[in-house]
């Protein structure tokens, strides 16, 4: 590990904010020579994480999400806990960059000490989540914060992938009739560990009990993700301030329940076995894609499948066997 690593990783184990976004900067890079000092940073600080509490945030476009995390970051904060979210935005097809900026719609959290709110562009990974936000959650964790949220994109079938690498899956939703439950897909509610009734305020009151109530009726036919915990439903309202406490209270009901089964060291445990698959497939993929012999007969297979001569799958095999033959 060079002396530039160990400085980093030494002053983002001190809770270095600047630092931490820095370590993020690289682990985010594409760049050969930066991923190679990722992983040696990873390495370095894997000992200083697992100490947190991974919660996956998600939700239709408009539901609040990010002035949920506003309100209830702040009241972890007070509690005397060290925050830290990894905000997936939409992006850009033009620039590559974010195009809402959640950062500037958390203002309060986004500047307190004892927070750290990271936006970052989703590119083309499916599932609202960055390829890397597993290497910047452990980063987060590394640096001594022990609530890391990650808000997604919104809800969709590839969505789910912000579940493969959190604790707890939150799903938030909208005061609405029994007609907006059949829109929600069972494969999302089947992964919500909590699901949350935001916006119950106001004229909306009446309206959020009511699909609160349908939602708690929806769930009894759904299996859990976990033995030991049977979802809630809560209202709250994030404009407000009311609820939020409540949504704490379960996420630590949940934690000591899963904790003491045995199943929450399970999950993560899969969760990185899963990870180590999905980043063996990217690397062989894009040496693949890379290796001289495989890029000289791609445009030819390319053209064979778009002319409709050739089925994807025997143009994937040839491709697969050119590659091993070269070798």
């Amino acid at each position: 590990m060079t002396d530039s690593n160990e400085s980093l990783a030494a002053a983002i184990k001190a809770g270095d904010r600047r630092a931490l976004a820095k370590g993020i900067t690289l682990v985010e890079s594409t760049r050969s020579d930066h991923r190679q000092q990722a992983a040696e940073l990873l390495e370095t600080l894997m000992p200083a994480t697992g100490n947190s509490i991974r919660i996956g945030i998600s939700g239709v476009p408009g539901v609040g999400k990010s002035t949920f995390i506003e309100a209830f970051g702040n009241l972890l904060l007070e509690r005397g806990h060290r925050v830290a979210v990894l905000a997936v935005d939409p992006t850009s097809a033009v620039t590559g960059g974010s195009i809402l900026g959640d950062k500037t719609r958390m203002e309060t959290l986004a500047f307190a000490k004892n927070a750290f709110v990271r936006p970052s562009p989703a590119g083309k990974t499916l599932g609202g989540v960055t390829r890397r936000t597993r290497e910047s959650l452990l980063l987060c964790e590394a640096a001594g914060f022990d609530v890391i949220l990650v808000e997604t994109v919104g809800v969709g079938q590839s969505e789910t992938a912000v579940a493969d690498m959190t604790d707890m899956f939150v799903l938030l939703l909208l005061p609405a009739g029994g007609d907006e439950l059949q829109g929600i897909k069972r494969g999302i509610m089947e992964l919500a560990d909590l699901v949350l009734v935001n916006k119950a305020d106001g004229e909306q009151t009446n309206s959020a009990n009511q699909t609160m109530a349908d939602y708690r009726s929806a769930l009894h036919f759904m299996k859990s993700r976990f033995a030991s915990w049977q979802p809630q439903v809560l209202a709250c309202s994030s404009l407000k301030n009311s609820g939020i406490a409540e949504v704490w209270q379960e996420v630590e009901s949940f934690r000591s329940t899963t904790t003491a089964s045995g199943e929450l060291q399970q999950h993560r445990a899969q969760q990185a076995r899963s990870w180590m698959w999905s980043e063996t497939a990217e690397a062989l993929v894009a040496d693949l894609k890379n290796h001289p012999a495989v890029k000289s007969l791609v445009p030819e297979l390319e053209q064979a499948v778009l002319r409709g001569e050739l089925p994807p799958t025997l143009a994937a095999q040839r491709l697969i066997e050119h590659y091993k033959a070269s070798d």
